[in-house]
């Protein structure tokens, strides 16, 4: 038994490490950083006086005003992985980045629910993610994928288009742990959240306004998620 014992504490001691090396680290920010965010109606918004864009340039000018770090939102209302594919290079190269944040996913599954069509498939977002991610990291640009978010706020897959979401999600995590990209989990930080808040199991109104763009609260929830893999 103690031998069994022992095989079993060496067996656990080998694979812990193995988890904490698949994540990558946040990102370290320097002088004169450039981050870019690059997204659908989402980042629009947050780009405005109390969006999470907004909020995360005012925290870190307070935390880092000797950096002078620059924030540049890049969001536009539609937008799909094969639209940031058509105006990564105006929008985002162009600016000359030095950190870029993708936050994108939810039209890609939305758009597709009554009509396949005019959704992304699979792997047309994988493909298009890495186009754009490959760009921006030509470009010298640390790149930040974000999981989407939520399409409805209930629990435990109640939504329609949850299980939809959770795979569109696991794909940009198996393409961070590939490309060994920062993740920022917004999907897993949502359910999480929406789990010890949401007791009365709504479909909107906690995070979001109408089940999908953020309120005020789930402004400053995206912000406060993003700056811990910004701001370390």
């Amino acid at each position: 038994m103690p031998h069994r014992l022992s095989l079993l504490l060496w067996s656990w001691l080998l694979f812990v490490p193995a988890i904490s090396i698949a994540a990558e680290p946040a990102v370290k920010l320097k002088a004169s950083d450039r981050i870019v965010f690059l997204g659908d109606s989402i980042t629009q918004g947050g780009a405005g006086p109390n969006g999470y864009v907004t909020m995360i340039r005012q925290a870190l000018d307070k935390k880092h005003a000797d950096l002078k770090i620059e924030v540049v939102g890049a969001g536009i209302s539609g937008n799909k992985v094969p639209d940031l594919q058509r105006r990564v290079d105006k929008d985002v190269i162009a600016k000359k980045p030095t950190i870029v944040v993708i936050y994108i996913g939810i039209n890609d599954v939305w758009h597709g629910e009554k009509d396949p069509a005019k959704g992304t498939m699979p792997e047309a977002f994988v493909a298009g993610l890495k186009e754009v991610i490959g760009k921006c990291r030509d470009a010298g640009a640390t790149v930040v994928l974000c999981t989407p978010s939520v399409i409805g706020e209930k629990l435990d897959g109640a939504n329609s288009l949850d299980a939809k979401l959770d795979q569109y999600s696991d794909l940009s995590r198996n393409l961070a742990k590939e490309l060994k990209l920062p993740l920022c989990d917004l999907r897993k930080a949502f359910l999480e959240h929406l789990k010890a808040h949401n007791k009365e199991n709504t479909e909107k109104g906690i995070l979001t306004s109408d089940r999908v763009h953020l309120n005020q609260v789930g402004n400053q929830f995206v912000a406060d998620t993003m700056l811990k893999t910004l701001d370390q």
